[in-house]
Protein backbone atom coordinates (compact mmCIF):
# COMPACT_ATOMS: atom_id res chain seq x y z
CA UNK A 1 0.00 0.00 0.00
CA UNK A 2 1.11 3.60 -0.52
CA UNK A 3 -0.06 6.95 0.80
CA UNK A 4 -2.38 7.62 -2.14
CA UNK A 5 -3.99 4.19 -1.83
CA UNK A 6 -4.44 4.64 1.92
CA UNK A 7 -6.07 8.05 1.50
CA UNK A 8 -8.40 6.69 -1.20
CA UNK A 9 -9.35 3.65 0.87
CA UNK A 10 -9.89 5.81 3.95
CA UNK A 11 -12.17 8.16 2.01
CA UNK A 12 -14.13 5.33 0.36
CA UNK A 13 -14.71 3.56 3.67
CA UNK A 14 -15.58 6.88 5.27
CA UNK A 15 -18.15 7.65 2.57
CA UNK A 16 -19.82 4.27 3.17
CA UNK A 17 -19.90 4.87 6.93
CA UNK A 18 -21.43 8.34 6.52
CA UNK A 19 -24.07 7.00 4.11
CA UNK A 20 -25.03 4.38 6.67
CA UNK A 21 -25.29 6.99 9.44
CA UNK A 22 -27.50 9.10 7.16
CA UNK A 23 -29.74 6.06 6.58
CA UNK A 24 -30.25 5.68 10.33
CA UNK A 25 -32.10 8.95 10.13
CA UNK A 26 -33.96 10.52 12.98
CA UNK A 27 -32.18 11.65 16.13
CA UNK A 28 -34.53 9.50 18.19
CA UNK A 29 -33.22 6.36 16.45
CA UNK A 30 -29.61 7.41 17.06
CA UNK A 31 -30.08 7.08 20.81
CA UNK A 32 -32.13 3.85 20.87
CA UNK A 33 -30.37 1.12 22.81
CA UNK A 34 -29.92 -2.31 21.33
CA UNK A 35 -27.68 -1.65 18.33
CA UNK A 36 -25.09 -3.86 19.99
CA UNK A 37 -26.13 -5.02 23.44
CA UNK A 38 -27.11 -1.85 25.32
CA UNK A 39 -25.20 0.43 22.93
CA UNK A 40 -26.68 3.11 20.71
CA UNK A 41 -25.52 4.49 17.35
CA UNK A 42 -24.38 7.52 19.33
CA UNK A 43 -22.24 5.26 21.55
CA UNK A 44 -20.63 3.62 18.53
CA UNK A 45 -19.86 7.01 17.00
CA UNK A 46 -18.31 8.17 20.29
CA UNK A 47 -16.07 5.10 20.19
CA UNK A 48 -15.09 5.88 16.58
CA UNK A 49 -14.35 9.49 17.59
CA UNK A 50 -12.15 8.34 20.47
CA UNK A 51 -10.10 6.05 18.22
CA UNK A 52 -9.76 8.77 15.61
CA UNK A 53 -8.55 11.23 18.23
CA UNK A 54 -6.03 8.64 19.39
CA UNK A 55 -4.58 8.14 15.90
CA UNK A 56 -4.70 11.87 15.07
CA UNK A 57 -2.61 12.58 18.15
CA UNK A 58 -0.15 9.81 17.26
CA UNK A 59 0.15 11.14 13.67
CA UNK A 60 0.85 14.62 15.02
CA UNK A 61 3.53 13.19 17.29
CA UNK A 62 5.17 11.42 14.33
CA UNK A 63 5.07 14.61 12.26
CA UNK A 64 6.72 16.59 15.06
CA UNK A 65 9.34 13.93 15.84
CA UNK A 66 7.83 13.01 19.20
CA UNK A 67 7.87 9.45 20.47
CA UNK A 68 4.87 7.41 21.55
CA UNK A 69 5.37 4.33 23.71
CA UNK A 70 2.37 2.18 24.61
CA UNK A 71 1.58 2.05 28.32
CA UNK A 72 3.47 -0.81 29.94
CA UNK A 73 1.81 -0.72 33.37
CA UNK A 74 -1.71 -0.25 34.63
CA UNK A 75 -0.75 2.98 36.35
CA UNK A 76 0.71 4.27 33.06
CA UNK A 77 -2.53 3.20 31.32
CA UNK A 78 -4.56 5.23 33.84
CA UNK A 79 -2.17 8.17 33.50
CA UNK A 80 -2.51 8.08 29.70
CA UNK A 81 -6.31 8.16 29.98
CA UNK A 82 -6.10 11.08 32.43
CA UNK A 83 -3.71 13.01 30.21
CA UNK A 84 -5.42 12.48 26.86
CA UNK A 85 -9.04 11.77 27.79
CA UNK A 86 -9.18 8.47 25.92
CA UNK A 87 -7.62 5.03 26.39
CA UNK A 88 -4.18 3.96 25.18
CA UNK A 89 -5.66 1.74 22.50
CA UNK A 90 -2.28 0.34 21.45
CA UNK A 91 -1.16 -0.70 24.93
CA UNK A 92 -0.88 -4.47 25.32
CA UNK A 93 -2.69 -3.98 28.65
CA UNK A 94 -5.75 -2.39 27.06
CA UNK A 95 -8.67 -4.80 26.63
CA UNK A 96 -9.46 -4.66 22.93
CA UNK A 97 -12.59 -5.68 21.12
CA UNK A 98 -15.27 -3.91 23.09
CA UNK A 99 -16.29 -0.28 23.64
CA UNK A 100 -14.56 1.44 26.52
CA UNK A 101 -16.96 2.41 29.35
CA UNK A 102 -15.00 5.60 30.09
CA UNK A 103 -15.47 6.77 26.49
CA UNK A 104 -19.19 6.03 26.57
CA UNK A 105 -19.50 7.83 29.89
CA UNK A 106 -17.56 10.87 28.63
CA UNK A 107 -19.97 11.35 25.71
CA UNK A 108 -23.22 10.29 27.35
CA UNK A 109 -24.43 13.87 28.01
CA UNK A 110 -23.16 15.33 24.74
CA UNK A 111 -25.63 15.81 21.92
CA UNK A 112 -25.23 13.61 18.87
CA UNK A 113 -24.74 16.62 16.58
CA UNK A 114 -21.82 17.81 18.74
CA UNK A 115 -20.20 14.39 18.53
CA UNK A 116 -20.64 14.41 14.75
CA UNK A 117 -19.15 17.88 14.49
CA UNK A 118 -16.13 16.95 16.62
CA UNK A 119 -15.67 13.68 14.78
CA UNK A 120 -15.73 15.42 11.36
CA UNK A 121 -13.08 17.89 12.51
CA UNK A 122 -10.83 15.08 13.76
CA UNK A 123 -11.32 13.10 10.53
CA UNK A 124 -10.30 16.18 8.54
CA UNK A 125 -7.25 16.56 10.79
CA UNK A 126 -6.28 12.93 10.15
CA UNK A 127 -6.46 13.49 6.40
CA UNK A 128 -4.28 16.60 6.58
CA UNK A 129 -1.71 14.89 8.79
CA UNK A 130 -1.55 11.86 6.50
CA UNK A 131 -0.86 14.13 3.52
CA UNK A 132 2.04 15.81 5.36
CA UNK A 133 3.78 12.62 6.44
CA UNK A 134 6.48 11.07 4.26
CA UNK A 135 6.72 7.54 2.95
CA UNK A 136 9.43 6.89 5.52
CA UNK A 137 7.15 8.06 8.33
CA UNK A 138 4.55 5.54 7.16
CA UNK A 139 7.05 2.70 7.11
CA UNK A 140 8.99 3.61 10.26
CA UNK A 141 5.82 3.92 12.36
CA UNK A 142 3.66 1.18 10.76
CA UNK A 143 1.10 3.84 9.86
CA UNK A 144 -0.67 1.90 7.12
CA UNK A 145 -1.74 -0.68 9.67
CA UNK A 146 -2.26 1.69 12.61
CA UNK A 147 -4.38 4.18 10.66
CA UNK A 148 -6.50 1.36 9.28
CA UNK A 149 -7.10 -0.04 12.78
CA UNK A 150 -8.29 3.28 14.20
CA UNK A 151 -10.31 4.47 11.21
CA UNK A 152 -11.71 2.42 8.37
CA UNK A 153 -11.61 -0.98 10.04
CA UNK A 154 -13.53 0.57 12.92
CA UNK A 155 -16.00 2.18 10.46
CA UNK A 156 -16.56 -1.23 8.93
CA UNK A 157 -17.08 -2.99 12.29
CA UNK A 158 -19.46 -0.31 13.58
CA UNK A 159 -21.20 -0.13 10.20
CA UNK A 160 -21.81 -3.87 10.14
CA UNK A 161 -23.43 -3.75 13.59
CA UNK A 162 -25.57 -0.71 12.68
CA UNK A 163 -26.65 -2.22 9.36
CA UNK A 164 -27.65 -5.50 11.04
CA UNK A 165 -29.63 -3.55 13.67
CA UNK A 166 -31.41 -1.51 11.01
CA UNK A 167 -32.39 -4.64 9.07
CA UNK A 168 -33.63 -6.29 12.25
CA UNK A 169 -35.71 -3.21 13.16
CA UNK A 170 -37.13 -3.01 9.64
CA UNK A 171 -38.28 -6.65 9.75
CA UNK A 172 -39.80 -6.18 13.21
CA UNK A 173 -41.87 -3.21 12.01
CA UNK A 174 -43.39 -5.04 9.02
Amino acid sequence: MNKTALLERLQNERDQFELLLNRVGFTRRLTLRGVSGALTVKDLLAEVLSHEQFIADRLSEVLHGETYAPSASYSALDGFRSQFGYPDYESPLYEKGKPDPSVLDAYKNIEFDEIVSEELAIYSNIQELLKKLTHHHYLDHDLYHRVAEHTYRLYHRAGTVIDRWMKQNASEHK
